[in-house]
């Protein structure tokens, strides 16, 4: 390799660069799922992405002979530092060619940066929230990716790995067969537990009627979220930034929640067709093309995204998912759906795949955090 220079992301065709590079990594690759250009530049403004009011960024791009070669943002979350106790510098959006070289600039600038705002560890791949795209893919190279998850090819963690980078966490993800029927012990628990707690499924018809309960949902995420790995409960600001960029492509026939007597949420399951084909048709954009790709996958589709869950700390081990997770499946049945893929969850969290048991599937993906002292 000649001459690697690595360069600051100042000016709005630098960004523009930053976010295309991995569309032209990863040209032709048929199991990566791209981002959408307009989200991923939403999420790295600092004038639209509230989580710059507690964040502090920076983002670089590695050139060889004025060619980009790879790419990185260093994240500093304050208020994660302030819950978790740490100092952490957080790297994320990080892609390069297969070169220990280029790897090694990209993770020593982020480290650097690091130690120059008193930081002492470093973590990723990690986003400003757990909304972001998070960790590194380590198994299920050959597998189909999804919309909310990050793709990356085998020699990354490799070279992580040989840049002294260790396992903090990982994540998983199931491919789990849709049956003709939803399984009658799913059914059953769920009888049982919504008449032990006098809790019922509300079932929506339109994005209208969803729209009352997005804060609610958001609001039971920091509630149920709180003690996961790295997370920080969203501003009043966030929750309204996510409900506008996500909940226009909620199809309410996939979204379950569950009431109690007062009629007061206390857990709910969200699903979404699945946007993974349609999204590398779009090659990351909406236009002139791509939105007509993800509308026919909203209608069309035999795959559905398990997308989020939560279930409200009062009713944590009482069998509430079992009632949300008999709504969509058999929502899903009706839909025509034969595949469902649930949404990442730490390893360590078996609750949070605890009903997959009750169906034929299996592990496909898992994604690490890594982490290092600097």
């Amino acid at each position: 390799m000649n001459q690697l220079i690595i360069k600051e992301v100042k000016t709005k065709s630098d960004l523009n660069r930053f976010i295309a590079f991995p569309d032209k990594l990863y040209k032709g690759d048929k199991y990566r799922v791209p981002q959408l250009h307009s989200i991923e530049r939403s999420t790295l403004s600092p004038k639209k992405n509230p989580a710059f009011d507690y964040c502090e960024a920076s983002f670089w791009l590695a050139y060889n002979e004025n060619k980009i070669v790879g790419r990185i943002a260093a994240i500093i979350n304050t208020e994660a530092n302030k819950v978790w106790n740490e100092k952490v510098v957080r790297f994320g959006w990080i892609d390069f060619i297969d070169d220990l070289n280029v790897s090694n600039k990209l993770i020593e600038t982020v480290e650097e940066w690091g130690k120059s705002k008193g930081m002492t560890n470093t973590q990723g791949p990690l986003g400003f929230t757990d909304f972001d795209l998070e960790g590194m893919l380590v198994e299920g190279f050959d597998e189909l990716g999804t919309q909310a998850v990050i793709y990356n090819y085998p020699y990354y963690p490799v070279h992580l790995e040989k840049h002294g980078y260790k396992k903090d966490v990982d994540w998983v993800q199931f491919e789990i067969n849709i049956p003709k029927v939803v399984p009658d012990k799913i059914k059953r628990v769920a009888e049982i537990v919504q008449k032990k707690y006098n809790v019922r499924p509300l079932k929506v018809k339109t994005r209208k009627e969803i729209m009352p309960y997005a804060g609610k949902m958001f609001q039971l995420i920091n509630e149920s979220f709180k003690s996961l790995y790295g997370f920080v409960p969203l501003t009043e600001k966030q929750i309204k930034y996510y409900t506008k960029m996500y909940f226009s492509i909620i199809d309410p026939r996939f979204v379950c929640f569950v009431i109690d007597e007062n009629d007061e949420l206390i857990g709910f399951g969200l699903s979404v067709a699945s946007l993974s084909k349609a999204l590398i048709k779009a090659k990351g954009k909406l236009f002139p093309f791509g939105f007509i790709y993800i509308l026919n996958a909203i209608k069309n589709n035999d795959t559905v995204d398990l997308l989020l869950q939560a279930v409200s700390a009062k009713y944590i081990n009482k069998g509430i998912p079992a009632i949300f997770f008999n709504e969509m499946m058999q929502a899903s049945i009706d839909a025509g759906m034969t595949t469902a893929i649930s949404s990442h969850a730490l390893e360590s969290n078996t609750s949070a795949f605890s009903m997959f048991k009750e169906f034929k599937c299996r592990q496909h993906l898992k994604r690490r955090s890594y982490t290092k002292q600097i």
